[in-house]
């Protein structure tokens, strides 16, 4: 089987960033330590006002010894005017590694939007921007953070970056930056929250932990298209795991686009991928642990159904070995359309150079988004907020200088159990995850195999909730899911503040 050639392909969007230095190191530019700038705001949704207080500036982060300021990390908070009592308060990033926080602030949560075509498509530039009538500030004030290398986001010297690029300086990073921020605002005793996005999801599970350890226990935590267990979607010579935890997707995607035989294309897509999901389980994974053993017939039959469920021909299945990774399917599927398919969101299609070859050009789902994302942001920031800056805003890459440390010396990284660890220290604490049947960069599958094999004490087990969107990655790009997403969001927040 081709292995896909980068790790970062299993995280939130870059196929470049993970371990590779910048080709030109440019040394930061620190920011000042500036007061940060405050702007008066409002917003009608529902047929209410919101009026609320924006503050935009940098966290300086402490050598906690010699007091010397290490790095300053950007953020964008939103509050309430004239707030009620106990109003909560939500701490929200993206992934990546290496991506800034905008994707979730413009897209999902915030009182703006960058606004894209009804079903997520890319819109004809110039882009604008709109306000968000499903803003989760309805329901909670707002913390949108860049990590260091994202963002405005730096370390103050070159050779302090590093120790904020890995699973566990990121964590510590983003964990006294909410402490901090705590301690200065007189929140200590709001109800907390954490929403992360892909590699956000695996700093908010060991945020989870991090924080309860110093004080702070969470009523909740979002996780927006999952991943805790790298092991469940990393494509790596002798780890079959993540060509059973994705095939469901390929399911979706190939129902999407209606590739699939007349008896499982006429199925509802939660229908067809819950037959996918048993077929993957049930007879996908034990004839994986016996594949040379099985007869010929066994060895057609199994591909005749991978054929049925995937919308792949029988015969490229076989040559594969019934190893099909992402790269693979996202040519193949397509190929007699001179197409390839997304990996954030496969219902997008990408014209590549030639119809040939193993793989996509790029992924056509990340060039819809980023530039209008982009462009809206450095809008937004510079004109509504009044913060003005030359520096580049690291909105996605660029930032992160050096190999980011995984924290593993012979495996996978996973926060799935120091997650577990924190549920059980605070057993009021509410897990809400939201995947999307159209992500292939962190599949459905693979989040619910990862919460299953976290083997939850049933008390526990039921603080856990799973819903399924018809998008992507970034599921909220679609106006039907961005209302649904917004509804789903309020009902967890009321349930996690419930006695």
């Amino acid at each position: 089987m081709r292995s896909i050639a980068v790790f970062s392909l299993f995280l939130l969007f870059s196929l470049s960033i993970f371990g590779q230095p910048a080709t030109t190191p440019r040394p930061p530019e620190p920011p000042k330590d500036d007061a940060p700038i405050v702007t008066k705001k409002s917003v009608t949704v529902g047929g209410n006002t919101l009026s609320y207080t924006t503050t935009t500036g940098f966290m300086p982060l402490k050598n906690a010894t010699s007091g010397e300021v290490e790095a300053r990390i950007f953020y964008m908070a939103y509050t309430l005017d004239n707030p009620p009592k106990n109003r909560p308060l939500m701490f929200s990033f993206n992934g990546g590694p290496g991506s800034a926080s905008v994707w979730l602030h413009l897209g999902a949560l915030g009182p703006r939007r960058a606004k894209m075509k009804d079903d997520g498509m890319f819109p004809q530039p110039p882009f604008e921007m709109e306000d968000n009538a499903h803003t989760w500030l309805q329901q909670t004030d707002l913390v949108f953070i860049d990590p260091v290398g994202t963002g405005y986001s730096r370390a103050a010297k070159p050779e302090l970056a590093s120790k904020y690029f890995g699973v566990n300086g990121d964590v510590e990073s983003v964990g006294e930056f909410i402490r901090l921020y705590l301690g200065r605002n007189e929140r200590w005793l709001s109800p907390l929250f954490l929403v992360g996005e892909s590699y956000g999801t695996t700093r908010a599970a060991g945020l989870s932990n991090w924080l309860f350890d110093r004080g702070i226990a969470l009523n909740g935590i979002c996780l927006v298209s999952t991943v805790l267990n790298f092991q469940s979607i990393r494509f790596a010579e002798n780890n079959d795991m993540p060509l059973v935890m994705i095939f469901p997707s390929y399911t979706a995607t190939a129902w999407y686009h209606k590739r699939l035989p007349a008896q499982h294309q006429s199925k509802s897509i939660t229908q067809v991928t819950e037959e996918s999901r048993r077929w993957a389980a049930n007879v996908y994974m034990p004839a994986m642990l016996r594949m040379e053993q099985l007869s010929e017939k066994e060895r057609n039959d199994l591909a005749a159904t991978y054929s049925a469920y995937s919308g792949l021909p029988t015969d490229f299945v076989i040559r594969n070995n019934f190893r099909v990774d992402l790269g693979e399917f996202q040519k193949e599927l397509l190929r007699s359309e001179r197409r390839s398919v997304g990996r954030l969101d496969s219902r997008f299609k990408g014209i590549d150079r030639d119809a040939a070859g193993n793989g996509p050009d790029s992924d056509p789902s990340m060039n819809a988004i980023r530039p209008p994302y982009t462009a809206v942001f450095n809008a937004y920031v510079r004109g509504e907020l009044g913060y003005k800056s030359d520096v580049e805003y690291y909105i996605l890459g660029g930032g992160i200088t050096s190999p980011w440390n995984w924290n593993v010396s012979n495996g996978y990284a996973d926060t799935s159990m120091t997650l577990k660890d924190a549920m059980a220290k605070n057993p009021y604490m509410k897990v809400w995850l939201s995947q999307g049947y159209y992500d292939m960069a962190t599949p459905f599958f693979a989040a619910e195999y990862t919460v299953s094999a976290m083997n939850l004490d049933p008390t526990l087990r039921r603080n856990v909730s799973i819903t399924y969107y018809e998008g992507g990655h970034m599921m909220y790009i679609d106006v039907r899911e961005h209302k649904k997403l917004y509804e789903d969001a309020a009902r967890f927040i009321a349930s996690s503040l419930s006695r």
